[in-house]
């Protein structure tokens, strides 16, 4: 899903201006000729001034430039990145693998991030999403994105990756987002009602607006879905039937479904950056509804359950919180809640008051034992005193 907007502020002068205009040439040719001498030199005089008020600014020492913010989010936190990217669905986090892809690599760094939920109005200076914004500064493109953080944080997903073992991740992760993205990517194209439907998108909330979402499926289809047909065509994909694309995309599957094999991740026990990537694009396919006829996704739950268990295991280890992003479509269900945070307060205060009251009854009830037992000893005294006197 790609979607932009163009205004243009050009058009015929309005009315109101032109009379203004016509008022002004009528007052010039109106001034005497006097006074037309007069405000000559009063703007000679105007602009020698003002010749001497830059030359003295030339002259004075110029503080150091200050760099210019040029991000949406002015009022950031130091070292938290604001993640721009489409608005939830009801199936899966996104409809994008590129930003499900960047929202799983900080989820699995543990790295603190806000999603901004900007209703598509805002795209990277290159023109697409997603892109974040850190410390001031944007990143845009999902794998410069992934480079940046990782030495920003200090995280590599890689680390203990061989020289032979890094290069088959790239080979793989090359496949997956320059051949089997376009797979999918030409099935899109071509069914966008199945699309709407399987993903349950609504436009409305993508969008913001309560344009009827019957207009919003036309125009989606006039524009973005012509624009990307027309990608899908000039990359290649596009020429080949249906049937055959299906073909290159089971292909991709069984290629990694082979490399995976029984392990619980690509290369062992924890993910890599190719298990990230992975799980994006494949996401893609199997969480799409169970009603919508789609070939790829009846492939890979027939043929590679393993790879089936790979995107269950990703879910479950980045995406504890999946059903609660699926059924409310919060941007940030990872954020602790205001209203959570209250009643975890209210709850603290509660639990101090319980032990102060506790605390104090204790207290009393010492001072009560204390005072009895001088009583007792003052009676005991006594009692000997008298024994005294008596002898």
């Amino acid at each position: 899903m790609t979607m932009a907007t163009e205004t243009e502020n050009t058009g015929p002068e309005s009315k109101e201006i032109k009379d203004v205009k016509e008022m002004k040439e009528a007052l010039k040719d109106e001034t005497p000729p006097d006074n037309k001498q007069e405000e000559k030199d009063a703007a000679k005089k105007e602009e020698n001034k003002k010749e001497e008020t830059a030359d003295a600014a030339a002259a004075t020492p110029s503080s150091a430039p200050t760099k210019a913010i040029s991000v949406h989010k002015t009022n950031y936190e130091k070292d938290v990145v604001y993640l721009y990217q489409f608005s939830r669905i009801p199936l899966l986090p996104s409809i994008s693998p590129y930003c499900l892809k960047v929202e799983t690599w900080l989820r699995l760094n543990g790295i603190k991030y806000e999603n901004v939920d900007h209703k598509m109005k805002f795209r990277s200076k290159k023109g697409a999403l997603p892109f974040v914004e850190l410390n001031g500064e944007e990143i845009a493109d999902s794998t410069i994105i992934l480079r940046e953080l990782s030495q920003k944080f200090g995280k590599d997903l890689d680390a203990v990756l061989t020289c032979e073992q890094r290069s088959v991740s790239h080979a793989m992760i090359s496949m997956i987002e320059n051949h089997l993205v376009w797979v999918v990517m030409c099935w899109r194209t071509k069914n966008l009602d199945q699309v709407f439907k399987g993903y349950k998108v609504n436009l409305q909330h993508v969008l913001g607006t309560r344009i009827p979402n019957g207009i919003l499926n036309f125009f989606f289809k006039l524009t973005v879905g012509r624009k990307g047909a027309k990608k899908v065509k000039a990359q290649g994909m596009g020429v080949h039937t249906p049937e055959e694309v299906s073909q290159f995309g089971c292909a991709d599957l069984k290629v990694l479904s082979d490399m995976l094999a029984d392990k619980p991740f690509f290369f062992g026990d924890e993910p890599t950056t190719l298990d990230v990537v992975a799980f994006a694009h494949l996401a893609q396919i199997l969480y799409i509804d169970k009603d919508t006829p789609y070939s790829l996704r009846d492939y890979m739950q027939e043929n590679c359950p393993n790879l089936v268990g790979h995107c269950s295991r990703m879910k479950e280890r980045c995406f504890p919180d999946w059903d609660e992003i699926c059924s409310t479509l919060d941007m940030n269900t990872h954020l602790p809640k205001p209203e959570k945070q209250e009643e975890k307060e209210g709850k603290e205060d509660a639990k101090e008051s319980k032990e102060s009251k506790e605390e104090k009854e204790g207290d009393k009830e010492k001072a009560d034992k204390e005072e009895k037992e001088l009583e007792k000893d003052k009676e005991v005294d006594e009692n000997k005193e008298k024994e005294k006197e008596g002898k």
